[in-house]
């Protein structure tokens, strides 16, 4: 792992996280969750919020995909979806759902909005995320897709989601310094 460069728990645990949160609506698979959790790990994302009956740590299940990632990230349970957003755009975070919608932005779009602090919310595995919280949310991107089935797993959303914002952030910054 040392030649690797990476970081230790421990570092991992007090090192600086992106201003990036994801919020889990009502997952109803533990496999997802720790496979989120896995990725939000390698992105340093700062927080993951498990909203209603998505399930939480610590359980054997998520573990399995985890691999530990639910003792290096940060992570609270909300009872109710609704109330979580309303708290995080009080303290000026930006709310994107990751939705197939009428008005839905393509995710290549991000940039514009990656100098404030954001959280995406990913939704039920079936039925996706509660109206309620799409209409409170700043924007809803959409992942584009080509094939029959037009819908990622959760968990390949939220890989898709990250990389995708730390590659347009990366860019950002390095165009900022020529």
């Amino acid at each position: 792992m040392a030649e690797l460069g990476r970081l230790s728990k421990e570092k991992a645990i007090s090192t600086e996280r992106l201003p990036i949160s994801l919020v889990l609506d009502a997952l109803r698979s533990m496999n997802n969750v720790g496979a989120i959790f896995r990725t939000a790990d390698a992105f340093l994302a700062e927080k993951i919020w498990l909203c209603g009956h998505t399930p939480c740590p610590p359980h054997r299940e998520i573990e399995k995909t985890a691999l530990g990632a639910t003792e290096s990230v940060p992570w609270e349970h909300a009872d109710n979806v609704v109330e979580l957003i309303r708290n995080l755009k009080n303290k000026n975070i930006k709310i994107f759902s990751i939705e197939q919608t009428l008005h839905s932005t393509p995710l290549e779009k991000l940039h514009s909005h990656l100098s404030e602090p954001c959280a995406f919310i990913l939704g039920n595995e079936v039925y996706g995320i509660k109206q309620e919280a799409i209409d409170l949310s700043d924007e809803v991107f959409e992942i584009p897709q080509f094939g029959h089935k037009h819908s990622f797993n959760v968990s390949v959303s939220a890989g898709i989601v990250l990389w995708e914002w730390f590659r347009s952030r990366s860019r950002q910054k390095k165009s900022m310094l020529e």
